[in-house]
């Protein structure tokens, strides 16, 4: 067979279709996992690449997209993944016999990865590099990755296959309609960071049809000189009784190939939708061209101020930058944690439906008695409350007190978040609180879902690149935001070590304070605080004054990380009345603010949220209106 490279000067490779829509024709149910039917059903899969084979292609993918381990996982499969890609790869063999290339296909982990996830680049590295090394194994000629969207997890995919072999290595990405990545990083950008890690061939596939394709193909071709690749989507899908149908014909895509080809393109093929019809009709559009034929000539070169800028932003990721605001410019509240000055909250809970006049009433009495900030919580259950942002707003337009808004990860994506965030900075939310989330389990709402696309540390990334004039896409947003980041931690959790890495996490994600769940043993924020000295962050803590006994009993023994110490126990218990109950949780809080209050630079009381005379009186004990810590 001659090299793959080589190959490419001379000629235009046609590569084969969407194996997903041609499994799922044959009868196989699209909760199924594909990937797996190469030790179930190989003759199956064995038959969709033989109707490729007929077409005419000079190249086919293993049916191994979604065989790494993560997303085997999901299918309680991880244990088989190197079988699978093995034998995938043999399947594909056979069926190429030894005039056609085989791909091993390679598609994203299905987890998020740093800066936005838990799984870090090198870890990401290590899964692509494992399926590499079972796909090499069973016997591929070259490596495709398809359908990428974040450019740091296909960075650290080509990182991953170029440990394993230096093979020909095609990179895709997927775009929107507006040519950018899904995660709104555009083509000019993407396709010169591909082209520096080494990527053999750039391109784009799926998410979009032939005509967006093309006219983003042309903006790549104007920065790089690598060859490229295009496999779009028969069109988008229109559903018809319940199926996903692909309207693009066989001709249409057709003539997009030649298209294609006079903008440099050397392998073409098709994504979701397309089928052996399609490849039949792109290959015989192609080789209609003449053999001797020109490629139009590559738009010129983008301007640096467009395309350089935009990847260097890109590669500066959250790291400081001159245009970010100052910390004590952004807010009082960041004023006042800049100055180190102590720093009093209260915590309140939006209303149900959207009459908000009580909650201002309550927000102008914690503001009579020298409260700095009121902690606007996400709602706790999933019933119709307003949401945290909403309100935070409506105190800061209706009184003089700033509010510290809740964001969590549970109910959007990430870009959904990102848009969030910018037209909040645009109302006049300067304050957040950014947190993971739990998930809706009680409430009116039992089966409300949840999204989770990032967790706290990766929503602290975002917020810092805003802080920064940067979106997660890596382009400039104009004038930064100057947001004051918050995150939360758990001095009692039980994992103290996975929780203090994750709070490293957060600090280097951009943390500029942390609030914390309520202590009830000082020793414990004693011991929290210790383990955290290096990460210079002022540390905020929680207090929440104990209503009676039974609260207590129920968040000692029901609520993970949140131990009351069996003296304080036993002091509710001798409380034998809702008053003296009442007295007494708010002494308990009032002598462990006291007990903590020369170690931290703030604190934050919760509860009960109708009864904010309670927080007053614990905050009491403190008279250090405007005095440093």
């Amino acid at each position: 067979m001659k090299d793959f490279l080589s190959s490419l000067q001379d000629r235009v490779l046609i590569c084969d279709g969407a194996m997903g829509t041609m499994l799922y024709s044959k009868g196989i149910f699209i909760s199924r996992c594909f990937d797996e039917l190469n030790l179930s059903k190989p003759e199956l899969v064995r038959e969709v690449h033989l109707d490729y084979v007929k077409a005419g292609v000079d190249i086919i993918e293993t049916n191994t997209f979604g065989g790494n381990r993560t997303k085997l996982m999901s299918h309680a499969l991880e244990a088989e993944t190197r079988e699978i890609n093995v034998q995938g790869a043999r399947i594909a063999r056979q069926a190429a016999g030894s005039d056609i290339f085989v791909a091993g296909a390679i598609g994203p982990l299905g987890v998020r990865i740093e800066p936005w996830g838990k799984t870090s680049i090198d870890e990401a590295r290590a899964i692509f590099r494992d399926q590499a090394e079972a796909l090499l194994e069973g016997g591929v000629d070259i490596f495709i990755l398809e359908t990428f969207s974040d450019l740091n997890e296909v960075l650290a995919a080509i990182q991953g296959i170029r440990d394993a072999s230096n093979r020909p290595l095609v990179a895709q990405m997927s775009i929107e309609e507006d040519g950018n990545s899904l995660e709104g990083t555009p083509p000019e950008v993407f396709a010169r960071r591909l082209d520096e890690s080494g990527a053999d061939v750039l391109g784009l596939n799926c998410s979009v049809g032939p005509h967006t394709m093309l006219e983003n193909i042309e903006r790549i071709a104007s920065v790089t000189s690598k060859k490229l690749s295009v496999q779009p989507n028969a069109g988008k899908p229109k559903n018809i009784e319940g199926r996903n149908i692909y309207l693009c014909s066989p001709e249409y895509m057709a003539s997009y190939a030649r298209k294609f080809v006079q903008y440099g393109v050397r392998i073409v093929g098709g994504c979701c939708g397309t089928t052996p019809q399609h490849i039949k009709a792109i290959r015989s559009s192609v080789r209609s061209i003449s053999p001797s034929f020109q490629p139009a000539p590559a738009p010129s070169r983008l301007p640096s101020t467009v395309a350089e800028t935009a990847a260097t932003s890109l590669e500066r990721g959250p790291r400081e930058s001159s245009n970010a605001i100052p910390l004590e410019h952004r807010s009082r509240l960041g004023s006042k944690i800049a100055r180190g000055e102590f720093i009093r909250i209260v915590e309140m809970i939006p209303p149900m439906g959207h009459d908000f006049s009580e909650a201002i009433e309550r927000a102008k009495y914690l503001q009579a008695h020298d409260v700095d900030a009121i902690n606007v919580t996400d709602a706790p259950r999933s019933s119709a409350r307003m949401n945290a942002i909403s309100l935070a707003i409506l105190l800061e337009e209706s009184t003089e007190i700033e509010s510290l808004a809740h964001y969590t990860c549970r109910d959007r994506n990430l870009l959904g978040m990102q848009a969030d965030l910018l037209g909040a900075y645009a109302l006049g939310l300067r304050n957040l609180l950014l947190i993971t989330g739990d998930p809706q389990l009680t409430g009116d709402y039992i089966d409300a879902t949840a999204v989770f696309d990032v967790d706290s540390i990766g929503l602290t990334n975002m917020v810092r690149r805003l802080n920064h004039g940067i979106d997660v896409g890596g382009k400039s947003i104009g004038k930064p935001t100057g947001f004051v980041i918050g995150v939360g931690a758990n001095p009692g959790a039980i994992n103290d070590d996975e929780e203090l890495k994750r709070f490293h996490y957060k600090v280097e994600a951009g943390a500029q304070f942390v609030l914390t769940q309520p202590v009830f043993d000082p020793a414990v924020l004693e011991h929290f605080w210790r383990r955290i000295e290096d990460c210079k962050i002022p540390v905020i803590a929680g207090i929440l004054p104990l209503a009676n006994y039974h609260t207590a009993e129920f968040l000692n023994h029901e609520v993970p990380g949140c131990a009351v110490p069996d003296s304080i126990l036993e002091r509710m218990r001798k409380a034998d009345s809702p008053e003296k109950a009442r007295a007494e949780g708010i002494r308990i809080a009032q002598d462990i603010l006291e007990t903590v209050q020369g170690t931290v630079q703030g604190v934050h009381v919760r509860g009960p949220f109708e009864q904010y005379e309670t927080p007053v009186e614990v905050l009491s004990v403190l008279n250090l209106k405007g005095a440093s810590r």
